[in-house]
């Protein structure tokens, strides 16, 4: 080994180290942004050091060293750009977009290194680059299709082809045989590599479209373990330390959270892969005609008296608040009410929104403070005690037909709202969620509907608030 290439493996080293101790700050709320920062430092390192090596040993063509700066000027301005741009309502497009991108990037790769290795591709890189090819294709197509759904260009509910199990075998059947073949058949190796890109490719959207848009938090994190799955198969393939860590690391913590979300929802992983969920089929089970009762509404002056005289008040922020983009709203309002003596707390269900953490993320940029954003167990046994409820765009994760059997959210965890003792949910309009079902909620005795945009009913509250106030 050179000099440069010991150099290079250390600080390769240095930044794996870097990438799990900006991980582990990402634990917390409180020091998320500090381990982001830690991470992007040790992606910076990383690069550097390989245009450092790139120069010291030397390179095959200047217009190729040319065209990598190109594209990674080009990858960086329009990260840049989008990160600042994209509203929060479309993060979670963003996340499955970037996950296309690194998947499809870890295939190239992968791809790259079996197509242009010199004497051939030894077996430990036809296996590593394979898999990194398989899972790479995989996730590309799937995440680009779970992007689709949640921008609505693709229907969010589930699309299963006819025969659809009988598509899903043969497809998987023909990557594993070109991917074996691969292997072992050395006189056709492209010709079988680029096979089983597109038969995984094939596959991630027969993969995906069968999946309904309410458990797209659960793909996007299975979406993304298989990004880092991919990534770490590509370092392994070109012997590169801080591909491995990272992908590994990124593959693991997509397990693990997909585990999690999964959990939240009381579902097992595999039910969640294999689509249903999330369908607008109200046929489903429940009851054919919906809750019994009506809704009462409600004005933004009657909500304020009952938050002005409250002594303790939960929040529960849903997808509907991001869609309003009114996250500070709803935070300017917590402030107007603590500052008036009453309790203030914000309920935080695992799966509320379309990402992992979503509200969370919409809450710190806020500036919520930490300690008022409540996890789904520790806020449940404080709605008896609340004497009012704010839901603002939250939906199947409220509704009560999950303690009961026969619907489509049947034994999915929920936000005990209906326990408090007055509950106003705030909704644009009476459609049904993704679970395609009316949320019996609305139709309790203690329940009343506040209409129209969150943000601007939010607002109308918070005028009524200050006037009662003063």
């Amino acid at each position: 080994m050179s000099v440069i290439d010991t150099i290079a493996w250390f600080v390769y080293l240095l930044a794996a180290v870097l990438f799990v101790v900006g991980l582990h700050d990402m634990n917390s709320p409180k020091t998320a942004r500090k381990g982001n920062r830690i991470s992007a430092f040790g992606m910076i390192l990383a690069v550097i050091m390989a245009f450092i090596s790139l120069f010291v040993k030397g390179f095959v063509s200047t217009t190729a060293v040319i065209v990598l700066v190109v594209g990674i000027v080009i990858g960086a301005v329009a990260g840049v750009l989008s990160a600042k741009k994209v509203k929060m309502t479309d993060m979670p497009q963003l996340v499955s977009v970037f996950n296309t991108v690194g998947g499809g990037a870890a295939a190239l790769v992968a791809l790259n290194d079996i197509l242009t290795s010199q004497g051939g591709p030894t077996a430990v890189v036809l296996v590593t680059a394979g898999l990194g090819i398989v899972i790479g294709s995989v996730t590309f197509t799937g995440s680009l299709i779970a992007a689709g759904k949640l921008q609505g260009i693709v229907p969010g509910k589930p699309m299963v082809l006819p025969a659809q199990a009988v598509w899903n075998n043969v497809v998987i059947l023909a990557t594993i045989v070109s991917f074996v073949l691969l292997i072992i058949d050395h006189s056709h190796t492209g010709l079988w590599a680029v096979l089983t890109t597109v038969f995984a490719m094939c596959y991630g959207l027969l993969f995906v479209f069968p999946i309904g848009g309410a458990d797209m938090p659960v793909v996007i994190s299975v979406l993304n373990a298989c990004t880092g799955t991919a990534v770490a198969m590509s370092g392994l393939a070109i012997d590169n330390v801080a591909l491995i860590v990272a992908g590994a690391l990124v593959g693991a913590a997509g397990v693990t959270l997909s585990v999690l979300m999964a959990k939240a929802m009381n579902r097992p992983l595999t039910a969640v892969l294999s689509g249903g969920f999330g369908g607008g089929n109200a046929a489903a089970g429940g009851d054919a005609d919906g809750p019994e009762g009506t809704m009462k509404e409600t004005t933004a002056d009657d909500v304020a008296v009952q938050l002005v005289y409250a002594d303790k008040v939960i929040f529960v922020p849903g997808f509907g608040l991001a869609q309003a983009q009114a996250q500070r709203t709803l935070a300017d309002l917590g402030e107007l009410l603590k500052g008036h003596g009453v309790q203030v707390s914000y309920a935080i269900h695992p799966v509320a929104g379309r990402m992992p953490g979503h509200m969370n993320v919409l809450l710190a940029e806020a500036n919520v403070p930490y300690e008022e954003l409540i996890d789904l167990d520790d806020i449940n046994p404080q709605f008896s005690s609340a004497n009012v409820a704010l839901v603002v765009g939250a939906n199947d994760v409220t509704n009560p037909a999950a303690r009961r059997p026969g619907t489509p959210v049947s034994g999915m965890p929920i936000l005990d709202v209906d326990h408090a003792q007055n509950v106003v949910v705030i909704k644009r309009g009476r459609g049904k969620g993704y679970a395609g079902i009316e949320n019996e909620l609305y139709f309790e005795d203690n329940t009343q509907m506040l209409f129209g945009d969150a943000k601007v009913e939010l607002q109308d509250i918070i005028a009524a608030v200050k006037e009662l106030i003063d």
